[in-house]
């Protein structure tokens, strides 16, 4: 697979096969490709936590936002929900700032996911001070992002921005639609 397939492959899915069960080895692997990313100043701060049990499982689901742009939709009903959950989180006494480390970090877990023929979703919309609490995070780590994961229940689909917007929708088949900007849009020519 080439690695533009690769990105192509990697969506942001938000429905899955829940009885399709993730184990930790699968997310220890996916996270040791994270280990292994640029980190800046090579600090390596970002630390995680792993969910792959119902119990564990229930409390991150609930203290998540799915998708900002379906406001009717509080996110996937049981038996659509995700397998396992990789929560990134920044050790604040090894860094103040995490920069662009757990994008980086997150990105890498989801690309090798995509690889292996599993999915998921990047989500920054988390309820940081419960989740810390529910899960008994102590306080020098940050919640920085959860990842949602499993075997993708959904098709994604790449449309062209028309009009200026942005936001993702779903047809009546249930098909996510996500419109992406054109590269003559994304890339500047600046004249000196």
């Amino acid at each position: 697979m080439t690695v533009r397939e690769l990105v192509l492959k990697n969506r942001s899915y938000r429905r899955f096969h829940e009885n399709v069960p993730v184990g930790e080895a699968q997310l220890r692997e996916w996270v040791d490709l994270a280990r292994l990313t640029a980190s800046g100043g090579n600090k390596q701060p970002l630390r995680y936590v792993l969910g792959c049990d119902p119990q564990t499982n229930a409390k991150i689901f609930e203290h998540l936002g799915w998708a900002a742009y379906l406001p009717d939709w509080k996110g996937p009903e049981e038996g659509d929900r995700p397998a396992a959950y990789i929560v990134i989180l920044g050790d604040t006494t090894l860094a103040s700032s995490f920069g662009c480390d757990h994008g980086i970090a997150a990105q890498a877990i989801m690309l090798g996911a995509a690889e292996q023929g599993w999915g998921g979703c990047i989500i920054g919309s988390v309820r940081r001070e419960h989740l810390q609490v529910a899960l008994g995070i102590p306080s020098q780590y940050e919640i920085l992002l959860a990842l949602a994961l499993g075997k993708p229940k959904e098709t994604v689909v790449i449309d062209p921005v028309t009009r200026g917007d942005i936001k993702y929708w779903r047809d009546a088949q249930g098909n996510h639609h996500v419109p992406k900007r054109s590269l003559d849009e994304v890339i500047l020519t600046l004249t000196p």
